[in-house]
């Protein structure tokens, strides 16, 4: 199964570069959001990435380009413009970096690199969908389970609510519902936490703006085609500077939820 990681947007608020990195390029532990959010899926079997990138998305292809000098020691012979790889460290992923624009919408970005998600004849018809800023234990396993189990289009990953989201209601079969409006207590309030797992199927309700939220799962909903998958654990989205120092303080005690 392919994870598309969603990784366009404006210029990173989080970082004192100052010619302007993508957001999911910020270092957390000396490496990009990127890398720990495919650390992550990669436990769990999961190894081909597409990456939809936007803003400065010449820094994404550069840093998997040069993949694995990043990762490992080296020696840089001046005089004969030699470079020595000492014990090449790297992973065994794929990752297919795709520039879908500076001002696209997640849905367009999803559907620009649509060609590579069918791109060969195999039975496996769901992918999964997060966004570059996004640290999670969520268990990839279980997730995908219950998607299979539901027969739905979309599986939309509920976790409780942080900072500005919206509030979401889960009904009693377990379906999402825009329709009600959740009791604003925190045991029964529940948010889109930015991750979910389609089938290919469902590829052809993006059309237009392709806005997610509110012409993809709003509609889908409605009709009681998506699902919802309650997350309990850790999740976050490093939209601050708050929260990047948070994650980087869990990351520095060796206990970061979305590695261990």
């Amino acid at each position: 199964m392919k994870v598309v990681i969603l990784a366009g947007g404006r210029q990173s608020t989080l970082s004192n570069n100052g010619e302007g990195i993508p957001k999911p390029m910020v270092e957390l532990g000396g490496r990009p959001l990127l890398w720990h959010i495919m650390k992550h899926f990669s436990k769990y079997g999961l190894k081909e990435f597409i990456v939809c990138g936007g803003y400065r998305v010449d820094r994404i292809k550069d840093y998997f380009n040069d993949f694995y000098i990043f990762e490992s020691d080296i020696t840089v012979d001046l005089g004969k413009n030699t470079i020595e790889v000492h014990e090449k460290r790297t992973e065994d992923w794929k990752v297919t970096v795709v520039d879908t624009g500076l001002e696209s919408s997640p849905g367009q970005r999803i559907r620009a690199v649509s060609h590579y998600l069918c791109d060969r004849d195999d039975k496996d018809e769901d992918f999964l969908v997060t966004y570059g800023d996004c640290l999670s234990d969520v268990n990839a396993d279980v997730l995908l389970a219950a998607h299979k189990k539901s027969g739905k289009p979309v599986t939309l990953v509920m976790a409780k609510p942080q900072g500005r989201k919206q509030l979401l209601t889960i009904d009693e079969s377990g379906l999402l519902d825009y329709e009600k409006t959740s009791p604003m207590v925190a045991q029964a309030a529940w948010v889109n936490a930015d991750c979910f797992v389609m089938k290919k199927e469902a590829l052809k309700y993006l059309q237009g703006d392709c806005d997610l939220e509110t012409q993809v799962f709003r509609g889908l909903s409605g009709a009681g085609q998506v699902a919802a998958y309650r997350h309990e654990g850790y999740w976050i989205t490093v939209e601050t500077l708050r929260d990047l120092v948070g994650a980087e303080r869990l990351w520095d005690e060796g206990c970061a939820p979305w590695i261990i």
